[in-house]
């Protein structure tokens, strides 16, 4: 005949098993609230109004009109209307989408909107500049940014750069003719011997 043991089994304390079950609803909650501050949060893009066509990717230069704000709405930066000649680039200020041209966040959001948009892009701090902003600058540490931004056009990198010598081009053609009056004559004026 074969023996069975015999463990004997105490009964479970009145509220106990509701105690496990809060324990276990606890440390479920703390790990995920670890988890998701460890996620660094996206950029927002808010259309302000649509933009056509297809969106820019990595390797395009876009071609872009913004204001850059702190969240206390400080303007720390804006584009200006670069010194080249009509019918060579588009208007706007050039950004290259490639690796290091531009913090992260203004990269990703660049590349969601469309020719001819006008969009707010917010870039929390991890994806701006994080702890260390550039030397002078009069962004403060760990601050969020946003921007105002209408995207003029985007063009490819090899496009870009076709366009870019051309210009060169015909800058150096103007020095050696003596800029944009024509050749340089000879000195004239007091002194001129």
């Amino acid at each position: 005949m074969t023996e069975v043991t015999r463990v004997p089994i105490h009964p479970i304390a009145k509220g106990s098993l509701t105690k496990l079950w809060i324990g276990i609803i606890v440390a479920v909650l703390i790990g995920a609230a670890i988890a998701w501050s460890a996620v660094p949060q996206g950029v927002s893009i808010e259309t302000v109004s649509e933009g056509t066509g297809p969106t820019p990717q990595d390797g395009d230069v876009v071609f872009i009109n913004y204001t850059g704000k702190l969240a206390d709405g400080t303007v720390f930066d804006e584009s200006q209307d670069p010194p080249i000649p009509e019918g060579i680039f588009p208007k706007g200020n050039p950004f290259p989408l490639e690796d290091g041209a531009t913090i992260p966040g203004f990269a990703e959001g660049l590349k969601k909107m469309q020719k001819g948009g006008r969009y707010v892009l917010e870039i929390p701090a991890a994806q701006a500049y994080g702890a260390e902003p550039p030397a002078g600058s009069p962004i403060p540490a760990n601050a969020d940014l946003t921007f105002e931004i209408e995207v003029v056009d985007f063009m490819g990198r090899q496009d870009f750069e076709m366009r870019l010598q051309a210009l060169q081009q015909m800058m150096q053609m103007q020095q050696q003719q003596g800029g944009p009056g024509g050749p340089a004559g000879p000195p004239s004026g007091p002194g001129a011997n």
